[in-house]
């Protein structure tokens, strides 16, 4: 069983506040064979430095730089080692020193924490956050396996090479133990890719219906295509930078009061069961009886334990005492509808066992009190993997810079990418959001960020 010992949980701080300053995108697709990764690279880039009202040029932020880091998932899909020293040129930065991050699906949190890090410490002063990914060199076959390498090959690989086969033995336990009906899962595949039809970035918007759902051809038993993720390929770019920079370049930063990470075993054999470790509004007396149901230990293989414990850290280090009460939009790592009602227990939207009260109260809708994904998610809009945790965070910035319409409602952004404006396009800017958080998430909860943002 696990101990922690008094200083394992030490709230982490930063030694100087850390703001988020501009964000761009590319749109996100299955396939992208005309621009290169360094081009999509350059292109969310320029978004950042050239559409977010700045009060400097492209060349004055460009110079305002002293550390870059690079999220990238898997070297394997473009051949390529070191890609990020070829994206740091072409971008303009050498000779500015840079690290390439590598956490499974979490490599974009984890980079945006690298960055912050650097920012807290006082290392640098203005930091750009590069992700992308480039997942259609090969076939999705062979992408898919080699995503599934982020699994502990000696253990998961035999169930087929393929996440969805992990999670679909979750789905099958997680269910058992909690007596959740799969139209609960569908329900959260319908909302993402209804949210990801307003969206001009996303790859796999739609309005379905549960029976849609249920009754699309099935990837793993009992996860269906349309709760599963989308292989993308595309880029995403956040600036962070401290106090006195960001004010010099724009007039409203978004502050992280929190990013922290959590991880557990690869192998998810060999998680060992512990206490749950309880966040600020939760008690003892809240799971005084739930081991006397179908569940007998925690976190057993139905629970993440890594996000628990990025989520305690954040919380704590944030002063958050009630994740419904105090946030006002949410950024879930959707790879998979079971995925997400998990994590809703895990980041203590709902106690253990009670997930599904998040979706099937209303909550996590629109006009619920703690909208969720309304980018799309991965399921509806991208899982470009260095990039996703990223532009999790651009999408939540703006929101909270209220310029969610002007980064998806003007015609010509559509028009941009190749596409028509839709005629019944819906604007999901949340009024007067204050507070929002996102959770950046790998493999089968190995790697974990849960980042806090507020309104300057």
């Amino acid at each position: 069983m696990i101990r922690f010992g008094p200083k394992n949980l030490r709230i982490p701080k930063f030694e100087r506040p850390v703001y988020m300053v501009a964000g761009g995108l590319t749109d996100y697709r299955k396939r992208y064979p005309e621009k290169s990764s360094s081009e999509l690279c350059m292109e969310a880039f320029r978004m950042a430095v050239e559409e977010n009202d700045l009060k400097v040029t492209a060349e004055e932020v460009r110079r305002s730089v002293n550390w870059c880091v690079y999220s990238q998932f898997a070297d394997h899909f473009g051949d390529q080692l070191l890609a990020a020293s070829k994206i740091h040129d072409y971008l303009g930065f050498d000779p500015l020193g840079n690290i390439e991050v590598k956490t499974g699906g979490a490599t974009g949190g984890s980079s945006v924490l690298a960055a912050a890090q650097a920012v807290a410490s006082g290392y640098a002063s203005c930091v750009p956050v590069v992700g992308w990914e480039r997942m259609d060199e090969v076939s999705t076959k062979v992408g898919n396996s080699y995503i599934a390498s982020a699994a502990c090959k000696d253990f998961e690989s035999e169930l087929g090479w393929m996440y969805a086969s992990y999670y679909a033995l979750m789905a099958r336990r997680y269910q058992y133990e909690n007596k959740v009906p799969r139209e609960t899962l569908a329900r959260i595949a319908c909302k993402n890719h209804e949210y990801a039809c307003y969206s001009p970035y996303s790859q796999n918007p739609g309005k379905y219906t549960i029976e849609d759902v249920l009754n699309n051809d099935m990837v793993s038993d009992p996860l269906s295509f349309l709760e599963c993720c989308v292989m993308s390929v595309g880029a995403a770019v956040l600036i962070l930078a401290d106090e006195e920079t960001a004010y010099s370049l724009c007039d409203h930063p978004v502050r992280i009061t929190a990013i922290c990470g959590g991880t557990h075993t690869l192998r998810t054999a060999d998680r060992r069961p512990m206490p749950i470790l309880l966040l600020p509004n939760e008690t003892e007396e809240t799971y005084r009886d739930y081991f006397k149901g179908q569940r007998t230990e925690w976190p057993g293989f139905s629970s993440f334990l890594a996000s628990r414990m990025a989520a305690y850290l954040a919380y704590n280090m944030a002063g958050i005492k009630d994740p419904i009460e105090d946030f006002d939009l949410l950024e879930t790592h959707d790879a998979f509808t079971i995925s997400d009602v998990q994590t809703y227990e895990d980041i203590g939207l709902r106690p253990y066992g009670r997930g599904r009260e998040f979706i099937e109260s209303g909550d996590a809708y629109f006009e619920g009190r703690l909208p969720t994904n309304l980018s799309g998610g991965l399921i509806g809009t991208m899982h470009a993997v260095g990039a996703t945790g990223i532009w999790q965070l651009v999408e939540l910035m703006w929101q909270l810079q209220g310029k969610w319409d002007k980064f998806h409602a003007d015609p010509e952004r559509w028009a941009r990418y190749g596409k028509k404006k839709p005629e019944e396009f819906r604007s999901l800017q949340v009024p007067n959001a204050k507070r929002a958080c996102a959770i950046s998430h790998a493999g089968t909860g190995s790697h974990v960020t849960v980042t806090v943002l507020e309104k300057a």
